[in-house]
């Protein structure tokens, strides 16, 4: 039988058969996906092949293969430094949700989550939260945050889950889509999705729960099948992105903007630091590359873990 994998507890995989029965499956022994050194061999999203084997009353099903994954959202394991974990596979947009101060969302977050689907090609669509919440002055710096990666070429959209505005215009988005939600714990993932799918009800304190029990080895996504031809990834808070299986030499190319004037950097393997003649470089001086995904590049690039809070509208 074929299916695709709707939930992952670790050691059991909720799975939907084509023909739309659900199955609790285990894996096949111990098997590995060449080339992906992840603590989860199967991920929210993935298409399997399994066999079903009925123990008195009891049915499982065994998966015995994976088959080829179109894409996935990977990051650094939290306590295994040297694993990584497959968030969802086979994402055709990634929504990112964003809030100014409840939680703050910074834009070395940001710039390493596009990063990451920029490299494994996933539409990346940001939306600043909560959009109802925020006083004048902080609606414009949002306002210009959003200007910002607009101009890169992302779609942002302002929402918020409580007072229902552009509600459907993320719906719309989502039609025939498997579209994952990410974001910090509390940027409101699980209140936005129950705006988009009431009856869907789904926990908003599950995430912390999970945090509090210090679960932190797995994350527990599901997914969802929406009313309007729509699936979703819901994925717990992540508290930061490590960027991983990337050459430094490669990670210019995730920077759209980078990319673009790449071209007009006179060594072909400048890496935007102290080259001369570097168009990167330039653009950032004429302000049209914003510091902010400059000091996130070279923080990417030296390898540094996203563990501190800094302005990231100042230069310095």
């Amino acid at each position: 039988m074929k299916g695709v994998v709707y939930k992952s507890t670790g050691s059991w995989y909720t799975v939907k058969s084509q023909q739309g029965d659900f199955y609790e499956c285990r894996i096949k022994g111990k098997f590995r996906i060449e080339g992906i050194k992840s603590t989860n061999p199967v991920a929210v999203g993935d298409h399997v092949a399994f066999e079903v084997e009925t123990k008195g009353d009891e049915t499982i099903g065994i998966i015995h293969t994976i088959e080829e994954r179109d894409n996935y959202i990977i990051r650094k394991s939290v306590n295994l430094s040297k694993q990584t974990h497959i968030i969802a596979a086979n994402v055709d947009i990634a929504f990112l949700l964003i809030t100014f101060n409840n939680p703050p969302t910074f834009t070395t977050f940001i710039d390493r989550f596009l990063v990451t689907a920029e490299a494994y090609h996933i539409k990346a669509v940001l939306l600043f939260n909560k959009i109802d919440t925020y006083t004048e002055d902080e609606l414009l710096e949002v306002k210009f945050l959003a200007a910002l990666y607009r101009s890169i070429g992302y779609d942002c959209i302002g929402v918020s889950a409580l007072t229902g505005k552009n509600v459907e215009k993320v719906k719309a988005m989502m039609q025939e889509n498997v579209c994952m939600f990410s974001g910090h714990s509390g940027v409101g993932k699980s209140t936005l999705v129950n705006a988009l799918e009431p009856s869907l009800k789904l926990k908003t304190a599950s995430i912390s729960e999970l945090h509090k029990q210090g679960q932190h080895t797995t994350t527990f996504a599901e997914m969802y099948d929406l009313s309007f031809n729509a699936k979703i990834i819901d994925t717990p808070g992540i508290k930061g992105f490590g960027v991983v299986e990337m050459d430094k030499e490669e990670l210019g190319d995730y920077f759209p903007e980078f990319f673009e004037r790449k071209q007009a950097c006179k060594f072909n393997n400048c890496l935007h630091i102290e080259e001369p003649q570097c168009a990167i470089k330039e653009a950032l001086e004429e302000e049209e590359i914003a510091w902010s995904r400059y000091k996130s590049y070279l923080q990417i690039l030296e390898g540094e873990e996203e563990h501190y809070r800094k302005d990231i509208y100042d230069k310095e």
